[in-house]
């Protein structure tokens, strides 16, 4: 999930000239959707108003003027990149939810590849979305015949209930520890980035997910949970990449050995070179989905 500052898009061209004036500090604090209390007594309000006014004045010395009716202010919640960000995290538009939830089943291919596009879209509020789609996936491979069966119609129905039932995800803070969990099947990989709020609480920052390539599929149990690790990594690199250590959960013993292993295949030495730039620790954790799945029903 990117800043929220990268999400309004505050230092394109036509905003840079004017924000470079101010200092870093004030642009984070003016953009937080955390701010507390200064030192001072301040309350929140007060700090965010100061934030304003600073702006407004380095535009007025930069003849740099915004539309009225585009500004919002002191609002608890914003639309952004088509989500709504507010103080407890960042939730998809419910109108693209109803959209999708709305569709008619499919008709042909062009009907499901638009339905589809729609889903694919939001699929970072879905856990196990590459899963759920692999029967819709199957349907418009090249050589695919239409025929709608069941198996088509339960993946439909169960792409809509997840993301009718996705939870607000949470924004990352990057001055605390991350987590990462996820599963690896027979015909997909998925993890979720998570991190602790203020109260302790287990957090889904972002799902991600994607279906094993034919020649995935036939790797042993031990390579696809590998597999699926540095899928992870690769996806979170922006938020894990750094000295900050996290945790990587996995219900696969095996993985515990793999660097003991005598005996590495080309493959596998060049994934462990690959973790090597990575600051982290494996936990066994034996029903690590469950203890995923109680994280998004409980937000």
């Amino acid at each position: 999930m990117p800043e929220v500052s990268a999400l309004l898009n505050l230092e394109k061209l036509s905003m840079k000239d004017f924000l470079v004036a101010l200092k870093a500090g004030e642009i984070a604090g003016m953009m937080s959707l955390k701010l507390e209390a200064s030192p001072e007594g301040q309350t929140i309000m007060e700090v965010h108003l100061k934030h304003l006014r600073r702006v407004f004045e380095v535009m007025s010395a930069n003849k740099r003027y915004a539309n009225i009716d585009k500004c919002v202010f002191a609002a608890e919640e914003i639309k952004a990149l088509d989500c709504f960000v507010s103080r407890v995290g960042v939730r998809a538009d419910p109108e693209k939810v109803k959209a999708i939830a709305a569709w008619p089943t499919p008709r042909s291919q062009k009907d499901l590849r638009k339905w589809l596009g729609l889903a694919n879209y939001l699929h970072k509020y879905s856990a196990g979305y590459a899963e759920l789609a692999r029967p819709l996936s199957d349907l418009l491979k090249k050589d695919a015949d239409w025929v709608w069966e069941r198996q088509h119609q339960d993946a439909f129905d169960s792409i809509k209930a997840s993301l009718q039932q996705a939870p607000v995800l949470a924004l990352p803070d990057e001055n605390k520890s991350f987590s990462v969990v996820g599963d690896d099947s027979e015909y997909a990989i998925g993890f979720a980035l998570l991190q602790k709020d203020d109260e302790g609480r287990e957090r889904v920052i972002s799902f991600q997910s994607r279906q094993l390539k034919a020649a995935e599929r036939n790797y042993p149990v031990h390579d696809k949970t590998i597999l699926a690790t540095k899928y992870a990594l690769v996806k979170f690199r922006v938020h894990l990449l750094g000295s900050r250590p996290f945790v990587i959960y996995t219900d696969h013993g095996l993985s515990r050995t793999t660097t003991n292993s005598p005996r590495l295949s080309q493959r596998m030495a060049r994934w462990l070179a690959f973790f090597a730039e990575y600051n982290f620790r494996v936990e066994y954790k034996p029903g690590k989905l469950n203890v995923l799945r109680c994280i998004v029903a409980a937000t």
